[in-house]
């Protein structure tokens, strides 16, 4: 049984007169229009059509794409009363949005409790104070504090999206928005990559040369510890990387050496390697490492393909690595997803 589904509304940039240096809303969202309560009512329509076999245990119904807490009261209004008939119903389970820091007051959380809202991610971006000015952010670091401890206090879920690679970015500064993000306690966390998206600020630096992307070792590499750092911490990752969908289509991409269209794969399966790796090096385990000898590398039948790697790049990898060992793969439902053992 599928645990979790969520329906997607695309706010395209309504609501958001910042543009940080990253950020084209036109190819992100392929439509420039605003979205009218009949689209919200067919998206819903079409997407419980096709879940209504499924059963699935929790039904959200998301506003994604721009900052929706910068409409007006009236305009998310608009939206928020089809999503609240729709909870009322039965049909959905949970009211999901993004927005950004900055958007966020008792106010507006006074309205989206009233609207019975669960979850409120924000568009963090970056803890780094200097992050945030190079990319234009248009908020302060302490302005993610704030709003962080608002959607706590009021008792809505929290999520955190985090950038990797920004402008005056570090491995440092990622690690250190990662620890942040931590301390805030969100229930759900984004990892993103940048990518260089035609027509924007970001375009032009990389263009003038005021601006190095990573490389997409790099990239996994950083994504990886903060991956890490926010798993270890029970928060939920539920995406790494950019979808296709979110480009709309790669022709969009002036600097697309971060994307990948399973980088989470990548940043996954590169953990399970380093796993495999760190046992390899105990001492019970490397009397085994001798011509002849057998190894099994066990997971859980969710983490397989992860242990395996993208393109069975980590398979490749041990086989390599040990030519004279017989390893053998094999997965355990009694094995907690993530984790992954060596077995002599």
């Amino acid at each position: 049984m599928k645990k979790h589904a969520i329906i997607p509304v695309f706010i395209p940039h309504l609501g958001c007169p910042n543009d940080c240096v990253f950020c084209n809303q036109k190819i992100i969202t392929a439509r420039q229009q605003a979205v009218t309560e009949d689209d919200v009512r067919k998206t819903v329509t079409q997407y419980l059509s096709t879940l209504r076999n499924s059963r699935v245990e929790t039904i959200e119904l998301a506003f994604f794409g721009g900052s929706f807490t910068g409409l007006t009261i009236p305009e998310q209004n608009r939206y928020l009363d089809i999503a609240v008939e729709y909870k009322r119903s039965g049909l959905i389970h949970k009211i999901h949005m993004s927005t950004r820091p900055d958007y966020i007051d008792d106010a507006i959380l006074d309205n989206l409790a009233a609207h019975q809202v669960d979850v409120i991610e924000l568009g963090v971006q970056s803890f780094d104070p200097a992050v945030l000015l190079a990319s234009n952010r248009g908020h302060s670091a302490e302005d993610i504090y704030r709003a962080c401890e608002l959607i706590k206090a009021r008792g809505f879920e929290l999520g955190i999206q985090l950038m990797i690679g920004l402008p005056k970015d570090s491995r440092e500064s990622c690690i250190f928005s990662a620890k942040e993000a931590v301390r805030m306690a969100p229930s759900i966390a984004r990892l993103y990559p940048t990518v260089v998206i035609n027509d924007t600020e970001l375009e032009n630096m990389l263009r003038r040369g005021e601006y190095t992307p990573l490389s997409q070792d790099e990239a996994v590499s950083i994504t990886k510890d903060m991956y890490q750092i926010l798993d270890g911490a029970g928060i939920k990752i539920i995406r790494v990387g950019l979808k296709s969908t979110d480009l709309v289509s790669e022709n969009g991409l002036i600097e697309g050496r971060t994307y990948h269209p399973a980088f989470r794969q990548l940043v996954e399966g590169q953990i399970a390697r380093e796993s495999i790796e760190e046992q390899l090096a105990l001492p019970e385990v490397k009397e085994a490492l001798r011509p002849g000898g057998k190894l099994t590398f066990l997971c859980s039948p969710a983490s397989f393909n992860n242990l395996i790697g993208h393109k069975a790049c980590n398979r490749r990898h041990f086989e390599d690595s040990y030519p004279d060992i017989d390893i053998t793969y094999e997965n355990d439902s009694e094995v907690e997803e993530g984790r992954y053992f060596v077995l002599v």
